[in-house]
């Protein structure tokens, strides 16, 4: 069995917002893959975008990301550009 990570997990409402989080990702170069959605989260469309908890990346550079954790950028990243997300959360996956 493969050791378990804590990963950011946000799960989506369509299949087309979890297409388009891919697509923002991969132009920002954030880490990442679309997964199943794991069992401890319901969602509607059965995908979801899965990254390492402790990722740090540029978001140093960015004025209202220096202090927050990689949990609150990220769902603040996903609103300034436009994406919708169910939910999103830190889990042992």
């Amino acid at each position: 069995m493969r050791k378990r990570e804590k990963k950011i997990v946000i799960s989506f409402h369509t299949t087309a917002e979890a297409i388009a989080m891919e697509a923002e990702c991969l132009i920002a170069k954030i880490p990442g893959r679309l997964i199943p959605v794991p069992r401890q989260i319901s969602a509607g469309c059965g995908l979801a975008w899965s990254m390492p908890a402790d990722w740090e990346g540029d978001k140093v550079n960015l004025p209202w990301g220096q202090n927050e954790n990689s949990l609150d950028w990220m769902g603040r990243w996903m609103k300034d550009n436009g994406l919708q997300w169910d939910s999103l959360g830190v889990y042992e996956i």
